[in-house]
Formats: C-alpha cells, sequence, structure tokens
C-alpha cells in the first residue's frame, strides 16, 4: 500500500497535559509551545534549519495568534518558513497531519512539522461590533465556555450529543462506567515503570518556565489533573443530565498542552529517524459528519471512509486509538465494528489525560505509532469527533523499511 508521507520514528514530541486552570494555565500556548519544539528538536538533533513547511493547529485564539504559523516557525528557530494555521476543533491534530502530508506528497516540501498547541483554561472573551444594535452595543461571547454550552446549529450543549447516542444505540450507565475503569487501567500502564511508555515520547520531567518565559518555575513529572477513578466512585455519580445516562466520569475535562509531528518525503527519512529498523507511513484519511446532534457517533463513518481509501478492513488494524470526549463514543464504535472495546486504546486516551483540543488528536497518533512499535509494527487506526458533528480518521502502518 502506498503511503501518502512519512514519519521518521521518534521525530514527534507531547508535553504532559494539564487539567484547566493547573499548572500551564498562564502560558502563551504558542510561546510554550514554541519553546518546547525548540528543546525537542535540540534533544534529537534536529536543526530548525530543515524544516521547509510548517502548519500549526490551535482553536483557542492567544494574543498575537494572527500571525500564527510564521510567527511559531520564527520563535523555533526558522524564521524562513511559512504555512498555514488551523482549526477544526477536536480534529485540528489530524486535519494538520493531513495538510502536512498533502504539502509533502506534492513535492512542495520534503520536511514538515505539525504542531498543535492549546490552552483551554483562561479562554478569551471577545467583543464583535454590531453598530446595528440600539446605540451600536456589541455582542460578546466566551470563546470556550459558550461554545462549550451550545452548537449554534444544532442548538445543544456537546453533553447532549452523548445523550443522544447513549439512547439511539441503547448504552446504559453501568456499561458507561465498566469501560470507563478500563480505561484507566488502560493508563496506568503507560505510568508503569517510571512512565516508561510516556517517555518515549514525553520529555519528562518538563520544565515549565513562569508566563514571561523567563526562568523556570516548576517541573511536570508528568499529566496533571487525573483523578482515581474507581467502580464505588463512578457507580456513586449522577447523570449530569436530568433523566440521562452519562455522568462526570465518563467524559473528558479541559486541559492545556502541546504535541507535534514531524513528517517527511522517503528520501528524508534516514537523515532524520532516530531508528532505522522503524518505517511509519501514513497510509489515508477520511472525514465524515454524523446526524445534527450525534456528535460521539460521527468517528464510525470517519473510520470507514479512512480503511476504504486505505483498501483495508477494521481486522487489519493491529491497534486502534479514538479521541473519546465520552466513553460512549468507543462504546458505539466498537458496537459499529465489532471490535473489542477493552483492546482500544491501549495506555490512555484522552477520556483520561484530557482534552486540550488543537493538540489532542496528536497525541493520540504518536501513542498509537509507540504502542505499535512495541507490538511490533502493524496497521493503526485512529479516529476522533468534533464539533459540528463530525470526525476524522487516520491509517498509519509501522514495520520494517523494507
Amino acid at each position: 500500500m502506498d503511503a501518502i508521507a512519512y514519519l521518521p520514528y521518534g521525530c514527534w514530541w507531547s508535553t504532559p497535559f494539564a487539567r484547566w486552570q493547573g499548572g500551564l494555565a498562564e502560558l502563551h500556548s504558542l510561546r510554550f509551545a514554541a519553546r518546547v519544539a525548540q528543546d525537542a528538536l535540540s534533544a534529537r538533533e534536529i536543526e530548525p534549519a530543515v524544516l521547509d513547511f510548517g502548519v500549526l493547529g490551535t482553536t483557542v485564539p492567544q494574543q498575537n495568534c494572527f500571525y500564527g504559523t510564521p510567527w511559531v516557525m520564527a520563535m523555533l528557530g526558522n524564521a524562513d518558513v511559512a504555512g498555514p494555521t488551523i482549526a477544526q476543533a477536536c480534529a485540528t491534530g489530524a486535519r494538520i497531519l493531513a495538510v502536512a502530508c498533502d504539502e509533502i506528497a506534492r513535492g512542495d516540501a520534503s520536511v514538515a512539522l505539525a504542531i498543535a498547541a492549546d490552552r483551554v483554561s483562561n479562554g478569551p472573551t471577545l467583543v464583535y461590533p454590531s453598530p446595528a444594535n440600539a446605540g451600536g452595543a456589541a455582542q460578546s461571547e466566551r470563546w470556550v465556555l459558550d461554545n462549550f454550552a451550545c452548537d449554534p446549529y444544532a442548538g445543544v450543549a456537546m453533553i447532549r450529543t452523548a445523550e443522544n447516542v447513549a439512547a439511539q444505540f441503547g448504552v446504559t450507565t453501568a456499561e458507561q462506567n465498566a469501560v470507563t475503569l478500563q480505561r484507566y487501567a488502560q493508563y496506568g500502564d503507560a505510568l508503569a515503570k517510571d512512565r516508561a511508555f510516556q517517555r518515549r515520547f514525553m520529555q519528562l520531567p518538563l520544565d515549565v518556565p513562569d508566563a514571561q518565559f523567563c526562568k523556570v518555575l516548576r517541573r511536570m513529572e508528568g499529566d496533571e489533573g487525573v483523578h482515581e477513578t474507581t467502580a464505588e466512585g463512578l457507580a456513586a455519580r449522577s447523570p449530569v443530565l436530568e433523566g440521562g445516562t452519562v455522568t462526570s466520569g465518563g467524559q473528558t475535562h479541559p486541559a492545556d498542552g502541546n504535541a507535534a509531528i514531524i513528517v517527511t518525503s522517503a528520501d528524508r527519512v534516514a537523515d532524520l529517524t532516530r531508528d532505522p529498523a522503524i518505517s511509519v507511513r501514513i497510509i489515508s484519511f477520511g472525514q465524515a459528519r454524523e446526524k445534527v446532534a450525534h456528535m460521539p457517533a460521527a468517528p464510525i463513518p470517519a473510520a470507514r471512509r479512512a480503511l476504504a481509501q486505505a483498501g483495508l478492513g477494521i481486522d487489519d488494524m493491529a491497534a486502534i486509538k479514538t479521541h473519546n470526549p465520552f466513553v460512549v463514543n468507543d462504546i458505539v464504535f466498537a458496537r459499529a465494528f465489532g471490535v473489542d472495546v477493552a483492546q482500544m486504546n491501549n495506555f490512555g486516551s484522552s477520556l483520561v489525560w484530557g482534552h486540550p483540543q488543537g493538540p489532542t488528536g496528536v497525541r493520540s497518533l504518536i501513542e498509537l505509532i509507540e504502542e505499535l512499535a512495541l507490538r511490533g509494527g502493524g496497521y493503526g487506526l485512529f479516529a476522533g469527533c468534533a464539533a459540528g458533528d463530525s470526525a476524522m480518521a487516520v491509517v498509519l502502518h509501522v514495520g520494517d523499511p523494507t
């Protein structure tokens, strides 16, 4: 199967994620991402000058984000590179990878950086001029909170979409609690042996600068804000919506952080890879939109499209990773494809480590690749929903370069 583009092994990274209003809440997300990228490139002995394309994914505005990718690339050490800045809600991570792959496939670049950064904490309040209002009174929007609360087209909050899908598929609270416990146990595997799995792609501990980026303020040992979860604790929680099934235990939490992946052409992989025995190929992408107010079901058609583009079936996948803002997502996905829900999302998922939006899919893809590397290779599928009842999916392959 032909590759769209290649990922040189080990040329990716992610910060730990911090629950919103936590340890990363005061940092400008783009400046922080550039600082982390600069350190990550140095640790991999990659000169920023080798990058000839950049694409930034970010969904929560930060001061001066108008300058987007060119600014981030300059801050990390390459002021000669431009590129787009993209926001596709929770599908941003998969989308920036697709854009980078397209640039490589067209021959317009040979080494591209797909970098995502968001700080959901302290999201801005935007004021929009409205001269037609009485007295010219402006309209305002709390970028994070108001959009979490209501999809302007569907007219409902995101949690209502989860309840709609749970009702459609007959998913109970007890079933959600059982799978939630599995997800926390899987995340526990990533913490074993002093976070050995996460150290494959995270620099730990991570130095956290002060808000002015002048000095190191503290160190992060790993993800922050992940709470101990028990069967008894989950059972004690009531559904968030009256008459519903989804509790606070069965959904993710907003978070802050950043992540990045380097994408290359076939002839540049050998120059950058950290392990020439491992090949990582991007095979296909899929996008879909589900019926109104049924967001958690959208990864199903997106995954089907990605698999069809790859000429593969779900049984060909050695590992499956999902963005699961609600555990309902995983339950209905597993039912639709006839796979064991307990075998998805090994080593963790956004349900547990949180959702900073743009970087979420990037970290999920990195973890998928590392899981496949530990397994000795194979095909992997990532799928995740996004605002607007939409989703994106990615099929990739990890294996021997020959």
